[in-house]
């Protein structure tokens, strides 16, 4: 039996919640939870009115996420089951698409489950728990999806260790283990990810609408940068829709057999595209000093990174991180500007980006935005949920 316990929200909570917001803020509460993660909160305004009932999960900025505004729902696997199906029948074109073999479908709040997230791989089902209150509820989400869903397999990710570092585990679940790299389709290209391999998998789901944009509409003909480029997934993309040459440049060393692994399985030759290993930061000085310029630059930096001599935060840097950009992009070139940063909206994201032009007396157009795609399932009453911004910028 789950604890559960009643809990008085301030009145900017009580407001917030009137307005549909589904999060749980640590500064809305009028003291603090003494009690497990995992307990369910019954809130109440100061007058002891209901207001819905959440479960105590430390994520971020918050103190967990509510579920249901029926205080005589109940919250176990039947209610799971429900948030299940009715995620799944959002993303039914997307199970019958042949061409688009990975997709997220359960996107945590944006479908009534904060800190939990569901992606689908060719068969395969990978959960992620973003706080210990959401993995305390993993026996119950585990047999609902099971229910709902035949599952070669299932595999999780814990992403709640308050140090900020991976939990190193055995990632496997239940059902068939797979045999890795796993050849999932998107749009019609190939990308081996591996479920079984700490906490990244080798792709982002969240920028496919991005990689086919720069595919089919951006890249031929084109001479491509690809930074903090990970396994090369925007230079496969590049590579597939006719660019010229490709070069990826990311810290990490494993990223070069990484991104060799995803040009080879499309079929391209990978000794015909540049693979540096090497700090981004470094990198753009080198090209300077070298007058290298590109048509195209991806810049889709983490929102936080750390190498020997930089530290990089999107919401502090990013001004002059494209600053650098505009200093090695060809006349009339194009720059793919992207950020997963909850910490600043589309706005600020904007400003950021129209200062960088402004102090390098560089005219340019905004060409195209991208956001989370449709799988990603956002609820339009919490728009912070939608934490992807790109922008498609030509220098003028």
């Amino acid at each position: 039996m789950r604890n559960e316990m009643t809990v008085t929200v301030k009145d900017v909570l009580r407001n917030e919640l009137a307005k549909g917001s589904p999060l749980i803020t640590k500064y809305g509460l009028m003291s603090e939870i003494d009690a497990p993660e995992g307990t369910l909160l019954r809130l109440v305004d100061k007058d002891g009115e209901y207001l819905g009932t959440g479960y105590y999960g430390e994520q971020n900025k918050g103190a967990g996420w509510i579920l249901t505004r029926n205080q005589d729902e109940a919250v176990g696997q039947a209610f799971i089951e429900r948030k299940l199906e009715l995620a799944f029948s959002r993303r039914e074109k997307f199970f019958n698409n042949p061409e688009t073999t990975a997709f997220r479908v359960f996107n945590g709040e944006g479908d009534g489950f904060g800190g939990l997230t569901i992606d689908y791989y060719a068969g395969f089902y990978l959960l992620s728990w973003y706080s210990e209150g959401v993995y305390s509820f993993r026996e119950d989400v585990v047999a609902a999806l099971e229910n709902v869903v035949e599952c070669i397999g299932i595999y999780e990710k814990k992403r709640f260790d308050t140090k900020g570092q991976y939990i190193e585990d055995d990632d496997f679940v239940s059902g068939e283990r797979g045999e890795f790299p796993l050849i999932v389709q998107e749009n019609g290209m190939n990308f081996a990810v591996y479920l079984n391999d700490g906490a990244m998998t080798g792709i982002f789901l969240d920028q496919r609408d991005v990689r086919q944009a720069i595919r089919t509409k951006y890249a031929d003909g084109k001479t491509v940068l690809n930074t903090f480029s990970y396994t090369g997934a925007f230079s496969v993309a590049a590579a597939l829709g006719g660019a010229d040459k490709t070069t990826s440049v990311d810290l990490a060393k494993r990223s070069s057999a990484k991104t060799i692994e995803q040009f080879s399985i499309n079929g391209i030759d990978f000794d015909e595209q540049d693979i540096l290993v090497m700090d981004v930061f470094n990198y753009f000085k080198y090209a300077k000093r070298k007058n290298l310029n590109f048509d195209m630059v991806v810049l889709d930096p983490p929102s936080f990174a750390r190498s020997k001599k930089h530290v990089f935060s999107a919401a502090k840097d990013y001004t002059n991180l494209m600053k650098e950009t505009i200093d090695i992009t060809a006349p009339e070139g194009l720059i793919v500007a992207s950020t997963n940063s909850a910490s600043f909206n589309m706005k600020k994201f904007t400003q950021m980006i129209d200062k960088a032009f402004k102090d390098k007396n560089q005219k340019y157009k905004v060409v195209e935005t991208y956001s989370l795609p449709v799988d990603f399932h956002v609820d339009r009453r919490f728009p912070e949920g939608d934490y992807l911004k790109v922008l498609f910028l030509r220098l003028l």
